[in-house]
């Protein structure tokens, strides 16, 4: 009885036909004549309820399941799915309430669909996280009605369903396809002249049309008695490292997402795409002190090692230790590597305390310092002032802006390569700058 009770519920059709009823047996006051008539109606009404009871409860034919993905990509849209077999021999009509993970705050779930009698339906939805972690779904609430529509049936599901939040693979796999298919200008990657030669000797082989005279190989020419040439190929297995800052300025959130993540979703990419130009790729994170540290490898299975990684780091309220980071790098990278750096600056002071660790660190490395722009404040200049209190606001918000150029121009002036970025194009804008630097062959 108390199972059936939990699982009995009204639908708004059943108080509408109640209201409708004592509306009637109020006006059968005046008119006496209709309240035999309500009697009858009030049974047929007792009646349908009783025999919707009866198709409802008489068994369980409902199955449901929601079918979720082995893990869930951070700040895409990932696909839930919801599969569910009527196999009353009727048509009904299912509310669906999915207890969504808290990390949504979304209380107003509710979706509606029809099965025909002896047949299965499936609904999806999607959700987007914005942060990573675990994410616990509760139970799938089904309540089923007949075309009667009087009462519903609840039925239960899948009761604590446990999802991880993984940097973004889906923005990975993106542009892992677009490098293979060498499409990258199509989402703003550009290719760049290359300047000078960053190359291993392959072989010799003869001299054909179109080949680059300067590789002449003269002894080769005189043992043979035809022209010889040099062939190479480009430079692989060059170690590139991200080092992401987890400070407490990569906590700033900018459309739902920590720069930090930001930055994480970025390095996952950028290494898929190193992988894949042959090179070496690792992995540090600090903020006062070092946490963790990949050595650089070339394995393509090591992009599960860096994923793994990945997921784990998160920022610290404290203070980043650039000092900690140089004896890290002097210690732990022997090898020239290049390293993209993920930080951010918002003072030009901030900049001017850490730069004689980031010169040191560039002496021997190719160094790449990463940081933000701040959108907000970008949008404010951009905007049209109508107040004295708008104009102050917009030329602090312009000396801000002015701050973080002139932050790039002293990072260069000293030999430190650098990217200032909008966080939502930082991805395509650090693979630019990798692109180019082996183009350039600066490594």
């Amino acid at each position: 009885m108390i199972k059936f009770l939990k699982s009995f519920y009204l639908t708004p059709r059943f108080f509408y036909v109640m209201a409708l009823l004592s509306v009637l047996f109020l006006f059968s006051y005046w008119w006496e004549w209709l309240y035999g008539i309500i009697w009858i109606l009030v049974m047929g009404f007792a009646l349908f309820i009783l025999l919707e009871i009866t198709m409802l409860f008489s068994k369980n034919a409902l199955e449901g399941e929601r079918i979720l993905p082995e893990k869930f990509s951070n700040s895409d849209i990932n696909p839930v799915s919801i599969l569910l077999v009527n196999k009353y021999p009727f048509n009904i009509h299912v509310g669906i309430i999915d207890e969504l993970p808290i990390q949504f705050q979304k209380r107003d779930f509710l979706k509606s669909i029809f099965i025909t009698g002896k047949n299965k339906n499936t609904l999806q939805y999607e959700v987007r996280p914005v942060e990573r972690g675990e994410y616990i779904f509760g139970n799938l609430n089904c309540y089923v009605s007949s075309l009667i529509g009087l009462i519903q049936r609840r039925y239960t599901f899948n009761n604590q369903q446990m999802v991880k939040v993984y940097p973004s693979f889906i923005q990975m796999k993106k542009y892992d396809f677009l490098a293979i298919d060498n499409r990258l200008s199509h989402i703003g990657l550009k290719k760049i002249r290359r300047i000078g030669h960053t190359m291993e000797f392959e072989q010799i082989k003869e001299y054909v049309a179109g080949d680059d005279v300067r590789t002449v190989n003269w002894k080769a020419t005189g043992k043979h008695a035809r022209l010889m040439v040099n062939q190479y190929q480009d430079e692989k297995m060059q170690p590139v490292y991200s080092i992401i800052d987890t400070s407490r300025v990569m906590k700033m959130p900018f459309n739902g997402l920590k720069l930090l993540d930001y930055a994480l979703n970025s390095s996952l990419a950028f290494s898929n795409i190193a992988l894949k130009k042959n090179d070496k790729v690792g992995l540090l994170d600090f903020s006062n002190k070092a946490e963790k540290f990949l050595p650089a490898q070339a394995k393509k299975t090591y992009l599960n090692n860096i994923l793994e990684t990945l997921y784990n780091i998160d920022t610290k309220f404290l203070d980043a230790d650039y000092g900690v980071l140089q004896a890290v790098v002097k210690r732990k990278i022997t090898h020239r590597s290049l390293l993209m750096l993920y930080t951010n600056f918002e003072h030009i002071a901030a900049l001017h305390r850490q730069l004689p660790y980031l010169q040191a660190i560039a002496k021997k490395h190719v160094l790449v310092v990463i940081f933000f722009e701040n959108s907000e404040l970008k949008a404010l200049t951009n905007s049209e002032a109508k107040s004295l209190p708008e104009i102050v606001d917009q030329t602090i918000a312009q000396q801000f802006e002015f701050d973080k150029k002139l932050m790039v121009r002293e990072l260069q002036q000293r030999g430190i390569q650098t990217i200032l970025t909008a966080p939502e194009d930082l991805t395509v804008n650090t693979i630019n700058k990798y692109l180019e630097i082996k183009a350039r062959g600066l490594l």
